[in-house]
């Protein structure tokens, strides 16, 4: 090789590398929940200019274990950690968007929407009721002619928040369920149901197997057009899932009256509200080495923060509420960078 290039090429590699850094994508990884909406805005993110995102849905148990490793930049979960756990993994918690969880079934020739309450959906999960001409089921649904098919449960086979905001709305509703199975990302659900990795793979399931009931996010229910259940909610009325329906729950909780994210959105009372809303949440570093290592994640979500009524509209989420949007700035200033440095987020 000429020597010119070879000294060029010898200047030229710091520069190469450097730029290749900078060219890396941020990355997250955790909860299948809000993955489709996360990487809606990654793509919005990009086009805007904010340069690339990655978001990888594999459940908010894996989502919490790489933060915590700091194997990527940001970690998905829809099971808030608390306070103590947070200040011992040095984590920063920020509520992004919240949502529903559904109960969908595969009923081939229903003539209408299956309706079910929270004490016969548990028994359901329990494996207690094993056919849905069930007289329990029959009773909630007068008129309709429930087939005689076996009840095929399909729970998440990884930890995940989607199951975890589930089981806690099951264990409210029935006192069996809360005693035999308790609640949390991983509950131990009696018998032997069919399990499937992510949303994705739970609507996969239920697709391919008659009889089936599983639980999704509201936005899989419009996407793939899946039979939602109406269920009844703590004002006494059969409710569909809808995006209105997890705002009217947001205006009966404490995340509404005092801006407390962490506030439960499971059977809030309100004539509209769905029962299974819950709040999701990203984790990011709260004492990363470097500014620069943590700026890419802080402008991404910023720009989300800023942008999130318009961008969540329509996407089978709502938006938090101004109390706790009006919040969110104090969380970002939490992240504090070992080099004393301040990570400029706020614009790109």
């Amino acid at each position: 090789m000429h020597a010119f290039k070879r000294l060029t090429l010898v200047f030229l590699a710091p520069m190469l590398l450097c730029a290749s850094a900078l060219a890396q994508p941020v990355a997250g990884q955790g909860a299948t929940f809000p993955s489709k909406v996360y990487d809606t805005w990654a793509r919005a993110f990009a086009k805007a200019g904010g340069g690339a995102v990655v978001y990888k849905g594999t459940g908010s148990g894996d989502g919490i274990k790489q933060i915590t490793a700091r194997q990527v930049d940001f970690g998905g979960t829809d099971a808030p950690l608390p306070a103590a756990e947070l200040a011992k993994a040095r984590l920063v918690q920020i509520p992004m968007l919240v949502g529903g969880v559904v109960p969908v079934v595969n009923l081939p020739g229903l003539g209408a929407p299956l309706r079910l309450d929270g004490d016969v959906l548990a028994d359901i999960f329990m494996g207690r009721i094993k056919v849905w001409n069930d007289a329990r089921v029959a009773a909630l649904n007068p008129g309709v002619a429930l087939p005689a098919l076996p009840v095929k449960r399909v729970v998440r086979a990884e930890k995940s928040g989607t199951s975890d905001g589930f089981s806690r709305y099951l264990a409210g509703a029935s006192a069996a369920f809360k005693a035999e199975v308790g609640s949390g990302q991983a509950p131990a659900w009696p018998g032997e149901p069919l399990r499937a990795e992510g949303n994705d793979g739970m609507v996969q399931m239920l697709r391919a197997t008659p009889g089936a009931v599983a639980y999704v996010s509201y936005d899989r229910v419009l996407r793939d057009k899946l039979a939602a259940v109406k269920l009844r909610n703590a004002a006494g009325h059969f409710v569909a899932p809808s995006e209105r329906g997890f705002s009217a729950a947001v205006l009966e909780s404490d995340m509404h009256r005092r801006g407390d994210d962490l506030a439960t959105l499971l059977d809030r009372p309100g004539a509209d509200a769905w029962p299974i809303t819950m709040t999701s949440f990203v984790l990011v570093d709260a004492e990363p080495g470097e500014a620069d290592k943590v700026q890419g994640t802080l402008k991404f979500l910023y720009w989300c923060f800023m942008h999130g009524d318009d961008l969540t509209r329509g996407s089978g989420f709502a938006p938090l509420p101004v109390s706790v949007q009006s919040r969110l700035a104090a969380r970002f200033t939490q992240v504090r960078p070992r080099d004393g440095r301040l990570p400029a987020y706020q614009s790109f």
